[in-house]
């Protein structure tokens, strides 16, 4: 999340949400020229910007009925929620906005949303070959309200010299949260500034998500099955647990900025032995020369279970001509061929197993070391709720983790103040 289509960060609240009231859109129509213009809000820069403005020209060069236009909302994606939210307030509003799965609910809740349940169920390619945290991401109370764009996983990356120079053996697949934690305070020189690892510290969506995949692996989940309170009040004090045991031997880095900047930096300058990251930070790593492997997340219970977070690219409803014409281009831009263009440059993994198989993925994959860590490990992926609640979930959680991390309070408290507010959040009608 860091890269344009990184993608941990806070939702508005509620009164954003709020502001997602049915205001009509701009009438249908089509150009002088007999084109459908569509306008896309990518929110991408740098690399990513480049490969997604490559496909839109590509798409429109080979569908002369439709012209997608790429250069209009002004906006990155880390606040693409914002500016929707105030767009569709306004009744002014883009064809197709990428938009993080996590904001996808607080979005959905407008009645401008199109409706994909059919268009992907019936389409190509075949619903079923999305891995299931693409589908989980962009599904709705049942309905496909978003078409997949991006895709992650999260595992640990390491620094095999650090590794070396420490004596400590490279971590294996299967490795435990204690193995993590020792092997962290064993790599910790503090007076050549080098860290075991790192953590995000800001409270924000980056701090938060990299929990989920211990809270599940513990039993836990975001939110109870009754719907009323947190699923998670034993086991994220477990995991935080593990959290405190890295600051109390000061063997985490806890980057002070949104993003993760500094932690990655500290990571590719060699003063970090191992960072638990996406696939989008290998670029970054292969150019900095860092001798590095990869490595599944540890686990508590010897299960593997990691955490995805899918984007969506959302349609919004202009009129029927043009959100037709938008629906056609985000299915393009979801087939094999097209994903694995995206997905190579991007830095992303590949939406479906038709993505996986094709041959200039697997070429990429066999020349980037580690990627298929990551892949792998979608067969064990989950996704946040797609639930209304969750901004003020993460939230919650969030203050909770930086509480420990910075050694303000214990876990225990920090979970039960974590509950307090987000058990209230829960029990709001929405």
């Amino acid at each position: 999340m860091t890269r344009a289509i990184a993608r941990r960060r806070l939702l508005l609240g509620a009164a954003a949400a709020g502001a997602l009231a049915g205001c009509a859109g701009p009438s249908d129509g089509v150009g002088a020229d007999g084109r459908v213009t569509v306008e896309l809000w990518h929110g991408q820069n740098d690399t990513a910007r480049k490969a997604v403005e490559a496909l839109v020209a590509e798409f429109n060069r080979t569908h002369p009925r439709v012209h997608v236009d790429s250069s209009g909302g002004g906006v990155l994606a880390d606040a693409m929620l914002q500016k929707v939210t105030a767009a569709l307030a306004a009744g002014s509003y883009p064809d197709i906005a990428y938009v993080f799965g996590s904001d996808l609910a607080s979005v959905a809740r407008s009645p401008r949303v199109v409706d994909l349940t059919s268009a992907l169920h019936t389409g190509s390619p075949p619903w079923n070959s999305f891995w299931a945290p693409v589908r989980d991401a962009v599904t709705v109370n049942g309905k496909v309200r978003a078409a997949p764009a991006v895709l992650d996983s999260l595992a640990v990356v390491y620094n095999k010299k650090l590794f070396r120079q420490a004596g400590v053996p490279f971590p294996e697949p299967g490795w435990s949260w204690d193995e993590f934690a020792d092997t962290a305070r064993r790599l910790t020189d503090s007076g050549r500034g080098v860290f075991g690892t790192g953590w995000p510290g800001t409270g924000d969506e980056d701090t938060v998500w990299r929990l989920w995949p211990m809270i599940w692996d513990l039993g836990g989940d975001v939110v109870a099955a009754d719907g009323k309170g947190i699923g998670f009040a034993e086991q994220g004090t477990e995991a935080l647990g593990t959290l405190a045991r890295l600051a109390h031997d000061q063997s985490v880095y806890v980057d002070p900025k949104p993003g993760g900047e500094q932690m990655y930096q500290v990571f590719l300058g060699g003063r970090m032995a191992m960072v638990a990251t996406g696939p989008w930070q290998l670029p970054d790593i292969i150019t900095a020369k860092v001798d590095y492997d990869v490595v599944p997340l540890p686990t508590y219970n010897g299960r593997p279970v990691t955490i995805s977070g899918p984007d969506t690219w959302t349609v919004f409803d202009n009129g029927e001509t043009r959100s037709r014409a938008a629906v056609e281009f985000v299915r393009w831009m979801s087939r094999p061929a097209q994903d694995a263009r995206w997905g190579i440059s991007a830095g992303s993994l590949p939406l479906s197993s038709g993505t996986a198989r094709r041959p200039e993925w697997r070429a990429h994959s066999a020349t980037t070391k580690g990627l298929d860590v990551f892949t792998d490990a979608l067969e064990s992926a989950r996704v946040r709720p797609v639930h209304p609640a969750y901004p003020q979930i993460s939230q919650a959680l969030g203050e909770a983790i930086v509480s420990v991390l910075l050694g303000k309070d214990s876990p225990a408290h920090a979970i039960r103040r974590c509950a307090d507010r987000a058990d209230a959040a829960l029990l709001i009608p929405r």
